[in-house]
């Protein structure tokens, strides 16, 4: 037997433990046994081995007893060192083996044999089975070192659990995994990377086991019947298992090629023990071959003549030779004992089969459980919500799977028709090839990704090309084509180098190439690029790749503005619809979540309105948990205005697709943090994009009427019950919503009314008036919309009106809610109102408005206005005039006037509106109640001019009154509707009233069209009717029936103290000024104390008022100056606080004086130096204008004239 065929399958351990048991041996053999095995030679120990009672047979050599009778026979016979050699290794003494090899290369006869044993490293991989010559003694295969081995063994177990226990220790393995560890699972993460070692180690023990059963393989059959079917080639040798897996493998890669692929599923059922997918299941240490079409075009090249042959050979005759040379039974003998060896060696490597059969299953187990392991493991590190985003990232790990990543595996497999090329094209991508993680900064490979299936055509033949009739060596054509500068060497020139043969090579090369490209690319013009990184992200089998595709695409500008956002939310949009919503979550919302605190406002826009685009694309699930999570974080964080709009708009969006029930408590407290934003933004999307849709789920929900209006209204009892008085923001933020519902409730109205199964769209729809409804906010709140459409929201009104004019509202739940339950509790909380909160009233007022316009005139006229008509009882019970608590008194009276009764303005609207204000004037005026109630109706209705002719035919209905007091209502309600009435109508209608209330004679009356007149002073600019109010004015203050009537000078000081500061200078210097002067003249020799005070204090206001105002020097030293100290006098004696104020305004005003007079002398003289400067400044500009722009002529401006 050669010597490279020794032993094939020892059952030797590791070089460690090899290297263990020769420092164990040397340890036991003591300094005299090397001395005498020096003396004794090299053969001793293994003559002494050969004589001992082992029975076991040797590899090549003759038995022990054999070699007795040899040496007793003779002197001459000697057992060959290459015998021995074999012995010694076959009862695996490898360190007396070793000592032998080594004693033999310092005497410089190497053994082949052994020189192959020690160099073959497979032989000292470990082994688990034990040799039949060993099993009986119950001795491991190494002998005494057995025991060591057992605890080298077990002190490797327990390392292993030590470091399943210990957190801190790390293989490197496990590194990677420590940045997924963020959330504190370190166990979990150490435990996979020792799985992980623990599987890669298990295969690497099958790959070996492999192997050696390839190995195996071969020698399964003896040599001798090797020979018997070489020299009988009509007998065809069996064949073997190694053989059959790899004809199995390229039958299979033939028909997969060429598109058998039913019969290659065949195949490999019937095949089901071999993996076809991978060659090294045939056998590790075995070439792939070339496949069956290149095998079978390359036969015709190898065939050999088959000539006739003989076997021929030269003897001697038996019989020619002497007697005594016959030794034919002792030859006869010995092939008996070669016989026998063989025997049993073939029954050893069946025995080391076995066992190694019965490991490999074992090892596979534990593959399958450790598998199993892992992939809980990972489950459990998934399964948190940070890990979530990495979750992609993770299951492509290159720990997972050893095979490269390269062009060639993604082309495919039927477009390749030449292994060898095949094989090139992998090795040369392989070298230029990486993926590189954006985030880690490691290099990774995955698995080829199966989903992406390659359309192109087939590879078709080699190009060919001309070559010349040259004889140039290779060598000299390869050192001349050298001179061309091409450069494969760099990225781009390997890239360059290559050509894309199919769809997965280009995505490939585009995943590549882009993170190179985008940073090249003007900021200007990136958004180009956008359909190539959409492109290339949704088609690449990588999904690293992918991450880092759609991680450019979200920063791709650093600013971006609308449009260039508005492309990459279309883009994203697409991406979504291509790739289905598993893909959505796992790719485009971790790029969201990791952008949603950028620095940079316009990139957390991006993400806001990304959320909103994404969601009819998003799983159930994630949409109403992690993107609503998302958008209300930034909703409660984000200091950009712009960014919360957005925000807000994305959560209407998503209310539009959420279908889980329990999200609606959150969703009522989304809009009430929307309603309460600083930003008029936000607000304004609230109401256009978030209500509608809020309420249109709630409409779904069934829960409209019974729980988001019914907590609005509670809400805001609870404002008006406050003891810290009404938040009117609040109020205005509850009183905005409900008006933003009512076209949702109106459009259920209808849909649950009992004509809804009548609404047909047939024949002719009468058309909808345009002012039927208010304008909408938004095409969400138009009913239309709501409802499906404008024809059947008409053939629905048509119904609604006819329901409600002839059939009435029995059977009509949601009618008969809206009026017994939402009106009449609408209307008490109107009734608790200040009224004299404008803001209040406004609301209210527009609430009803709204309302009543949505319902209809034939609601309104039947339903609404009874309600408050029997509320407002127009009599004296209804007003409590020492209390002043009456209904009438309350806001109850504006919101009906302006809300309701303003709704139409057909005629008799307008006639029902001037009889109700009447009716109320004349009643408060009669029962000497507080007008504030009236006043608030004037003040609502004067803001609009188109109630101003309206407004004054009421009050001249209050000036022809023949009762003094609703005179007197009337003279004081044109004050409150003078402001923003055109001068021709205050010309032809107001003042000719108020001079008609004048002459009447009631001081009461003359004395209330006081503040109407200053109010017409301090708003009109026409002359002449500024001179007839200025006339009416003297009047008062110059007619001696007026002398004696305090109220009438109260009420003048006070209304030149109002309008002074705003009317015209000339009426305030000619006119007011001087009359407050005689005033206060007049006040000091007032000897009624009450009275004295009480214009000292007016007066005092209406200076106060007029300092701030500009004062000639001759009006402040004739009258203001004059009267502040008349003024003064009368403090000194009333108010002493008031007099030290009146004292420094007198001082200030004196300063003034004081300071006007030095400031005109000084002035004179500034005036001259400034002509002066001038005159030179005018000559320095002229110098300046005449010179050119050249830097020497104008340094020789300011050069000293020689």
């Amino acid at each position: 037997m050669a010597a490279g065929n020794v032993n094939p399958f020892n059952a030797s351990d590791s070089e460690e433990e090899a290297e263990q048991r020769q420092d164990g041996a040397d340890a036991e053999r003591s300094p005299s046994d090397e001395a005498q095995g020096h003396r004794m030679g090299p053969f001793s120990e293994p003559a002494a081995l050969l004589s001992s009672n082992r029975t076991s047979p040797s590899v090549e050599g003759i038995p022990a007893s054999g070699a007795a009778v040899a040496g007793i026979g003779g002197a001459d016979t000697r057992v060959s060192v290459d015998a021995i050699a074999a012995q010694l290794l076959r009862d695996q003494y490898i360190l007396t083996a070793l000592e032998l090899h080594t004693e033999l290369l310092e005497a410089g006869r190497e053994l082949p044999r052994l020189r192959d044993y020690f160099s073959n490293p497979g032989n000292f991989e470990r082994q688990s089975g034990t040799p039949p010559a060993c099993k009986d003694q119950g001795v491991g295969p190494g002998g005494p070192l057995t025991a060591q081995v057992q605890d080298r063994k077990r002190r490797k177990k327990d390392a292993v659990h030590v470091r399943d226990r210990a957190g801190s220790i790390s293989t490197l393995d496990s590194l990677d995994f420590a940045r997924y560890s963020d959330d504190g699972n370190r166990e979990s993460d150490e435990r996979v990377a020792v799985l992980e070692f623990e599987l890669r180690k298990a295969k690497e023990n099958i790959q070996a086991l492999r192997a050696n059963l390839t190995q195996a393989a071969e020698c399964e059959i003896p040599s001798q019947e090797r020979k018997n079917y070489k020299s009988s080639p009509e007998i065809q040798e069996p064949i073997r298992s190694l053989e059959k897996r790899a004809l199995n493998f390229l039958v299979n890669e033939y028909l997969l090629k060429n598109e058998y692929k039913l019969t290659a599923i065949t195949f490999s059922d019937e095949n089901d023990d071999q993996d076809f997918e991978l060659w090294d299941d045939v056998g590790l240490n075995i070439p792939k071959p070339q496949d069956l079409l290149q095998l079978y075009r390359n036969s015709g090249n190898s065939l050999t003549l088959h000539l006739d042959t003989v076997d021929v050979a030269v003897g001697v005759d038996p019989r020619d030779l002497p007697g005594d040379c016959c030794i034919q039974e002792p030859v006869q003998q010995t092939d008996i004992i070669q016989r026998q060896q063989q025997q049993e060696v073939v029954q050893e490597l069946e025995y080391q089969i076995s066992l190694l059969n019965s490991e490999k299953q074992s090892l596979a187990e534990q593959i399958k459980k450790l598998q199993s392991d892992i992939q809980a493991l990972q489950w459990n590190v998934s399964s948190d919500p940070t890990a979530t985003v990495k979750s992609a990232q993770c299951k492509e790990d290159p720990r997972f799977d050893k095979t490269p990543l390269d062009n060639g595996q993604y082309l495919d497999i039927r477009g390749v028709t030449d292994a060898d090329d095949t094989l090139n094209t992998t090795k040369t991508l392989s070298s230029t090839t990486t993926t590189t993680d954006c985030t880690d900064g490691t290099t990774t490979a995955t698995p080829p990704h199966n989903k992406l299936k390659s359309h192109s055509p087939q590879v078709k033949g080699s190009v060919q090309f001309d070559q010349p009739n040259r004889k140039l060596p290779p060598a000299f054509h390869q050192a001349l084509l050298s001179f061309c500068r091409m450069s494969a060497d760099s990225r781009l020139g390997s890239e360059v180098s290559r050509i894309a043969d199919s769809e997965h090579s280009v995505m490939l090369m585009l995943g590549r190439c882009l993170p190179h490209i985008v940073p090249n690319v003007l900021l200007a013009k990136r958004e180009e690029l956008i359909p190539l990184i959409l492109c290339t992200a949704c088609l690449h089998p990588e999904p690293k790749e992918r991450d880092q595709l759609l991680h450019i695409l979200f920063n791709l500008i650093k600013r971006p503005d609308d449009e260039q956002r508005q492309m990459i939310l279309t883009g994203c949009v697409a991406f979504a619809r291509q790739v289905g919503p598993t893909r959505v979550e796992a790719e485009l919302l971790p790029q969201c979540w990791e952008q949603i605190n950028h620095k940079y406002p316009e990139r957390r826009l991006l993400v806001a309105e990304a959320c909103g685009a994404l969601a009819p694309y998003l799983p159930m699930e994630i949409r109403s948990s992690l993107v609503l999570s998302m958008l209300q974080q930034m909703l409660a964080e984000d200091k950009a205005d712009m960014v919360r709009e957005a925000v807000v708009k994305s959560l209407g969006i998503i209310m539009g697709y959420i279908d889980d029930p329990d999200k609606y408590f959150q969703g009522f407290e989304l809009m009430l943090l929307s309603l309460g934003d600083p930003s008029e933004r936000v607000v304004s999307a609230t109401h256009q994009v978030f209500i509608p849709a809020f309420a249109a789920w709630c409409t779904e929900l069934g829960n409209l009427q019974s729980q988001l209006i019914p907590s609005l209204l509670t809400r805001i009892e609870k404002l008006l019950k406050g003891e810290y008085g009404l938040d009117e923001h609040k109020l205005h933020m509850y009183l905005s919503a409900l008006q933003s519902i009512i076209p949702s409730l109106f459009a259920v109205i209808l849909q649950n009314a009992p004509f809804t199964s009548r609404a047909k769209l047939h024949g002719d729809v009468p058309p909808i008036e345009v002012t039927r409804f208010p304008r909408p906010a938004s095409p969400l709140q138009d009913v239309a919309t709501i409802v499906g459409s404008r024809e059947q929201l008409a053939v629905l009104l048509q119904l609604y009106d006819h329901q409600l004019q002839h059939e009435g509202t029995t059977g009509w739940d949601s009618l008969l809610w809206v009026v017994n339950q939402f009106l009449p509790q609408v209307i008490e909380i109107v009734g608790r109102i200040n009224v004299t909160s404008s803001t209040c009233v406004h609301e209210f007022s527009r609430f009803f408005w709204r309302f009543c316009r949505t319902f209809g005139k034939i609601f309104t006229n039947t339903k609404v206005k009874p309600q408050f008509q029997e509320i407002l009882r127009l009599s004296e019970e209804n007003v409590d005039a020492t209390a002043g608590n009456g209904i009438l008194t309350k806001a109850t009276v504006p919101i009906y006037a302006t809300g309701v009764l303003t709704c139409y303005n057909q005629e008799e609207d307008r006639k029902l509106l001037v009889g109700f204000l009447e009716d109320v004037m004349t009643t408060l005026s009669l029962s000497h109640a507080p007008l504030d109630s009236l006043k608030a109706s004037f003040v609502e209705l004067g803001a609009n001019p188109a109630y101003h002719e309206l407004l004054l035919t009421v009050l001249w209905y209050g000036v022809v009154h023949t009762s003094a007091l609703v005179r007197c209502t009337a003279a004081r309600m044109f004050e409150l509707v003078l402001r923003g009435m055109s001068e021709a109508l205050i010309d032809k209608r107001v003042a000719p009233a108020l001079i008609t209330l004048c002459s009447g004679p009631e001081f009461s009356v003359r004395i209330s069209t006081i503040p109407a007149f200053g109010t017409i002073m301090e708003t009109v600019t026409q002359k002449e009717l500024l001179e007839r109010v200025k006339m009416q004015l003297a009047s008062f203050l110059e007619d001696p029936q007026y002398q004696d009537q305090h109220s009438l000078h109260m009420e003048i000081i006070k209304t030149f103290g109002r309008v002074g500061p705003n009317a015209e200078p000339r009426f305030r210097d000619e006119f007011v000024l001087p009359h407050l002067h005689k005033l206060a003249l007049c006040n000091n020799q007032q000897t009624v104390e009450t009275k004295r005070i009480d214009i000292a204090t007016q007066l005092f206001e209406a200076y106060s008022a007029l300092s701030c105002c500009f004062i000639s020097e001759e009006l402040m030293v004739n009258h203001f100056l004059p009267g502040l100290r008349c003024l003064r006098a009368d403090m000194e004696q009333l108010s002493p606080e008031h007099e030290v104020i009146l004292s420094s305004m007198i001082k200030e005003c004196e300063i003034k004086v004081e300071n006007k007079g030095i400031g005109e002398a000084q002035g004179s003289i500034s005036i001259a130096a400034s002509l002066v400067g001038e005159d030179a400044k005018t000559k320095f500009l002229s110098k300046m204008g005449q010179l050119t722009t050249s830097g020497a002529m104008l340094a020789n401006v300011f050069q000293r004239k020689k």
